[in-house]
């Protein structure tokens, strides 16, 4: 399985949408540079689908890249249907999904907007194994869903 980046989105500080920045490097054990979300713990790099964002823009919600705190938007994967362990590799770049779902900070704005978030449900989050450029229009490829 395999899919394409369609965003990288980083933020330099907690509890605001990130922006897309097109390109970013991931650094081992840390996580994008200069998104405020980085850190050694195992929450290192958000990824959700693009498709997910999709269905959630029918419903009339205008959202933009990087609008549920998400790192990386990749076309293409369903990541919360992979297991917790699954790796991905973009170009050099080796992830190890370590978490699925989370809580919204307070109510996230996009929650307190309108009733609902995806990123419980559908994001997922990545430790980075080995570091290096990502770019929108990279490939993420699925190497192993133990």
């Amino acid at each position: 399985m395999e899919g394409i980046i369609k965003a990288v989105c980083t933020s330099p500080a907690k509890g605001t949408a990130k922006a897309n920045v097109g390109q970013a490097v991931c650094v081992e054990d840390w996580g994008l540079e200069g998104d405020a979300h980085a850190g050694k713990w195992h929450r290192q790099v958000s990824l959700l689908s693009y498709e997910k964002i999709e269905e959630f823009k029918a419903l009339g919600v205008s959202v933009k890249d990087g609008d549920f705190g998400e790192n990386m938007v990749v076309s293409g994967v369903d990541f919360a249907r992979l297991p917790v362990g699954t790796r991905f590799q973009i170009g050099n770049v080796e992830l190890e999904l370590t978490q699925i779902g989370k809580e919204c900070h307070h109510g996230c704005a996009i929650a307190q907007a309108v009733g609902t978030c995806i990123m419980p449900t559908e994001g997922v989050f990545a430790r980075v194994l080995k570091g290096g450029p990502v770019r929108v229009g990279d490939r993420l490829v699925v190497v192993s869903d133990r």
